[in-house]
Parts: structure tokens; sequence; C-alpha cells
């Protein structure tokens, strides 16, 4: 293994050489370059991972870099070639091998999903390949779900199986499907499972053939083993308990959702397709870029595998991704021409900032003003104070959000969070977040200022729970899930409760309000005659009420 002086020494030649390996990148000033590299000055440690940079304009490459190590334990500098796993960045290429099927004349995007998943339940609604592709479908989350049944997420290697295996036990979908956008990696994975099933050749096969090929993404493929070899690849880290960095490798063999493998050039030949198509057609392009609009006329700021978005007044189309130790991001700003790819292989980093400070260098004054932060125009009643310091409750999944008040001041959160800033009395700004609270008589109205054409949430004010040791006694028990396959026990603390299966660390979730406890999962006690706890609710962020029978033995 090399020194540390000689891989700081050799991360230093690989930054220099890689900063001009082309022609094209001769175009950039000096300054332009610098000012690129400073953005990821925090990650050319060569004793931790880092990030590959790669920047295109009308399609051309004129910028790529490595930051960091690739291998910690083999001291490999992270290189422009250096492969990644890059999440739920997937999603575009799968929604694409659908398009491409539906050009070819073998299905429709508008196509009953269950005319070739027969095996999903019949939940009384109509859920279309285009629900799929657009989170609004109302299937629950696949990882979420297998979270739930395992206890836990790691070590047991997950399959497609799997996935075909939980997803059709589900009794109810999270909503009615078309109504609301609700990220689910589920629809992915069941597009990857149609394209197999209509075109008689996996996903990894069938994008190699239609996608990879002609367009010479020679380093990409859909991982379908966890265990094969990949050679150039990045390997991912994650800080442990003790501060240093751990392996933090997915162990999964699903795909459609997630598992693309490839380097940050090959995907800047994917985004050059948008302008200079040779995979599909400009239409197919602009399909995928399109927003879908949900039944009551609120678009979603998601197409096809595609996030939309507004950066500094630009329009913003791309996506990010998250395994394990690893993060991706991938974004074209299509009125500038300008297309950044950002790959990490450390948990902590935070592709989707790194991409904005590139776009703030290379387009500088083509952007509009950074935002002033929100500055307090009143100083809040302690009638307002005390109006507002609840848990607030979401009259659609229950989730709670708590806002607390610290002295003369609020804060979003149980303990401590970011600050809200009073507009009035009856209106406050999240700090550092585009969300906006609005005091109204038919509850709290939460709005994200950042998708104006959603409809705000109603939140309800409720009392925040304090039950006694006695009434916790009253929730345990044993709980199991036919829609899991999983018991739960539940035991009482004096002012918590745990939850354990047989393969899982022990789970703490504290009060909320009523029968309802948070934690790394939302759990609602229900109650039958008698006002007796005859079973439970578990809920997550993408996930709502799988039902838990109490048993009564």
């Amino acid at each position: 293994m090399r020194s540390a002086a000689a891989r700081h020494a050799l991360a230093a030649v690989v930054l220099l050489a890689s900063a001009r390996p082309a022609s094209a990148q001769m175009a950039l000033s000096d300054s332009i370059r610098i000012g690129i590299n400073r953005v990821f000055a925090t990650w050319t440690d060569a004793e931790g991972p880092g990030c590959a940079l790669g920047v295109s304009r009308d399609g051309t490459l004129v910028f790529q870099n490595g930051y960091g190590m690739a291998n910690l334990e083999t001291g490999a500098p992270i290189t422009p070639a250096t492969i990644f796993h890059v999440a739920s960045i997937s999603k575009q290429f799968t929604a694409a091998a659908m398009l491409l099927l539906e050009k070819d004349g073998s299905l429709s995007l508008d196509d009953d999903a269950r005319k070739y998943l027969p095996e999903l339940p019949d939940y009384g609604h109509r859920i279309t390949i285009r629900h799929l592709l657009t989170h609004t479908s109302g299937l629950r989350d696949q990882w979420d779900l297998l979270a739930m049944a395992r206890g836990r997420f790691d070590e047991n290697r997950i399959t497609e199986a799997d996935v075909l295996e939980i997803v059709p036990r589900q009794q109810a979908l999270n909503f009615v499907p078309g109504t609301e956008y609700l990220y689910s990696n589920t629809g992915f994975t069941l597009a990857g499972t149609i394209v197999r099933r209509v075109s008689g050749r996996p996903l990894r096969a069938f994008a190699q053939q239609r996608v990879f090929g002609p367009l010479g993404m020679t380093q990409s493929h859909f991982h379908d083993d966890y265990t094969m070899l990949v050679k150039g690849r990045a390997a991912a880290y994650a800080r442990g308990a003790d501060g240093q960095w751990h392996v933090s490798i997915p162990n999964f063999d699903t795909y459609g959702a997630t598992s693309l493998y490839t380097t940050v050039g090959d995907l800047l030949k994917w985004t050059a397709n948008a302008t200079t198509p040779v995979v599909g057609d400009a239409e197919m392009t602009q399909r995928m870029w399109t927003s879908a609009t949900l039944a009551n006329g609120d678009t979603s700021g998601y197409g096809l595998g595609i996030t939309r978005e507004v950066y500094r007044g630009a329009i913003v189309v791309g996506h990010g991704g998250a395994d394990a130790g690893y993060r991706a991001h991938i974004a074209t700003f299509p009125a500038q021409r300008l297309s950044i790819a950002v790959l990490c292989n450390a948990a902590s980093a935070v592709p989707s900032a790194l991409m904005r400070g590139v776009a703030d260098v290379m387009l500088r004054d083509q952007l509009a003003p950074v935002s002033e932060p929100v500055r307090a125009l009143v100083t809040p009643s302690a009638k307002a104070l005390a109006r507002m310091a609840a848990v607030w409750v979401d009259s659609v999944t229950g989730a709670p959000t708590f806002i607390t008040r610290r002295g003369d001041s609020l804060v979003l959160g149980r303990v401590t969070g970011p600050a809200l800033v009073a507009l009035s009395d009856t209106t406050f700004r999240v700090t550092g977040q585009p969300v906006e609270f609005m005091v109204t008589p038919n509850g709290l109205v939460r709005r994200t200022l950042s998708w104006p054409t959603r409809t705000p949430t109603v939140l309800t004010r409720r009392a925040v729970a304090q039950p006694s040791r006695a009434a916790l006694e009253q929730l345990a028990g044993s709980y199991y899930s036919e829609e899991l396959g999983a018991t739960y026990v539940v035991t009482a603390t004096d002012s918590t409760i745990r939850l354990n299966t047989r393969w899982a660390i022990e789970r703490e979730l504290r009060p909320a309000y009523g029968d309802t406890f948070i934690g790394d999962f939302q759990v609602a006690f229900t109650r039958g005659r008698n006002a007796a706890v005859n079973g439970m609710l578990m809920s997550s962020g993408r996930v709502r009420n799988v039902r838990f029978v109490k048993s009564t033995r």
C-alpha cells in the first residue's frame, strides 16, 4: 500500500492532469477551473472518499475531475473514469426503456400494470405503467416494507424476488392512483420486471442494446448481481460511531429503481442525447421532463424518472441518488445548455449542493441573484407563541409535526431544529427551508414555496401525549402483520414503548399524540370493543398504515 505522502502526491497529479485532459476543457478560463475545484475543496483528502465531476456544455465535455479516494484500502484515487453505483439516477433509464418499448408498439404507458404483473392485487383502482413511472401509483415503497418486515435493512441480500413477494402481500394502497405524488421505488422495480416480461430480456440486456450501446456508454450497466466484480469501481463509505470511515456497500440485486453503475462521462453522453437524439427522439425527452398532473390539477415536479425544479430562476431537470454510502446527482439546465454530473462515495456528501456550486461558477451572471435570508417582520405575541407550540397532525397521513417554544421564539422539532421566523402573528417561515406555516380557522396550513402548484397541507392541532406507565402497559403484547409476514413484540417503559422482532435491535418509540408513537417508524394503536387495544398501524414516510393484529393469547 502506498504511503500517505505518496497518495497525497498521486491525488495532486490526478487533479492537475484531469483538470485539462482534452481541448474542450481548455476553453474554460483558469478562474472558472479554479472556482470549480474550490467547490470540492473538502473532498480532496487522500485519506478519505470523495467525488467525480463531469460538466458539459452544448453536449460537449468541458470539464472533468476526480477528488479524494476511490478505495481507502488500496489507495486508488477517484478519477473521471471511476465507476459508481448511482442509485435512483437509474430511474430515468428504466423510464426510457419503457418509452422505447412503447415506441416499438409492445406496450402503452396507459396500460393497466396488472396486464403484465397479474400478481398485483386488484385494489379496486386501475394502476397504469405511467403511475409506476411518476410515483403516483399509491403502491407502498419496497425498501420501507422490507425494513418493516425484517425490523432492519442491512446484512441480508435483497433480490427482485423479495420485492415481488412482499408487494403482492399488501392489502391496501397509500392512496388512490393518480391523486397524490409520493416517492415509491416499488414502481420502478416493477417497471424493470415489465421490461423483462415484455421484451424477453432482463433490463440489463435491454438497456445495453437499446441505450448504453448506441450512446457509447461503455462503462455503464444495470448491476443485477452484487457479488459481480467491476473493475474501476469506487467503494463507498460512511462514518461509524467511532468517527472513522467504514465500508458501506449496497447488498441488493434489485434493479430498475436503482443499481445503475456508470461514470460521469457516460452520464454526460446520456444528457447530450436530449439535444442530439441517438436513442429515442426529442419527443421522448420532452415527455420525460414534463411533470405529472394529479387528479386535482396539481403538478408533481416529477416526470418520467426525472425531477423538475427551479434554481436561482433557472429550470433544472435531473435526479439524485443515495444508496448505502453512494451519493449522486445529475442535472441539466436546458435553457443554458449545461449539464453537470456529480458522483460521490461518501454517505455525508451532498452532490446536489456540489452541483449547485458548480452551476454558480459556470453560469455566473446567467442566474438570478441569491435570495436574501428571510428576516422577521414582527415579534410574535405570547398568544401567537402559545398557539403555535403544539404537535400538528397531517390530516391525510397522521404524521406529526412538532413546533416547540424556546423562550420568545419557535423551532421546528421536538427538541431542537430550524427556527421559525415570524412574518406576522399568523405566518411563519422556516429558516433555511422553502416552507411556510399559516394559521387559519381550519388549522395550520403548510405550504411549500418552491413548488407553488401543489395544494398546501392542512395540519390539525393536537395535544402532546403524556401517557402513564399503566396506559403504556395496555399497549404491550405481540402483534402480527399478514402484509409483512412479521411479528413485533411491544413492551412498555415509564415513558416510551419498545418494539422488537426476532431479527433486529430494539426500537424505541416516543408518544406523539393520542395512541400514536414515533421513532424509526410511526405506530398508531387501534382499539375495538370497550376501547381495548386490538392492533396497530405502522407507517413511514413512504408507507401508510400497514396493519398488525394483536394476539389474544
